[in-house]
């Protein structure tokens, strides 16, 4: 039996995530000593370790609940396994894909700001017009940034400061 201080150090799950993986029935409530402290079983103790290996794959909750589902099924076809490791490379896939997109897009608004005191910035101009874009049709939007070449209150401010 471990206590959850040595159920965290074997499985290297942090007590306060074993507390959260009962609380969302990720894991069964655990067993409790006399004196109220909860306790765990060798069983318990591997699942975390599990859960551990999962979530430093990046397997989502739902997915590693689902995988516990089939590790403790004798039964299971490795098919089903494998189902889901596939569902999960494609999610990352896309999710690389997504920061690949982000990681250009930011490398070009960055080479294209002259990173001078001026206060005209690409990075803040995109920024600001994909925020216009995202409002509602007919609504204002809260911020404008000022364009290129005019000055704004924060540049007005920094050169009042010199």
């Amino acid at each position: 039996m471990f206590n959850i201080g040595q159920a965290a150090a074997f499985s290297g799950v942090s007590a306060k995530m074993i507390r959260y993986y009962e609380q969302i029935g990720l894991i069964p409530q655990a067993a409790r000593s006399t004196a109220g402290y909860r306790t765990y079983s060798t069983q318990d103790a591997h699942s975390l370790r599990f859960i551990r290996r999962a979530r430093d794959l990046g397997f989502p909750v739902e997915q590693i609940a689902e995988l516990l589902t089939l590790w403790n099924d004798r039964d299971r076809a490795s098919a089903d396994v494998k189902a889901v490791a596939l569902a999960h490379v494609a999610g990352l896939r896309t999710r690389i894909a997504e920061l690949e997109a982000m990681a250009m897009t930011l490398e070009h608004l960055a080479a294209h700001c002259h990173g001078n005191d001026r206060p005209d910035c690409p990075i803040i101009a995109d920024l600001a017009e994909q925020a216009d874009a995202a409002a509602a049709p007919g609504t204002v939007a809260p911020h404008r940034a000022p364009r290129f070449g005019t000055d704004g209150p924060v540049a007005s401010r920094r050169r009042a400061a010199k």
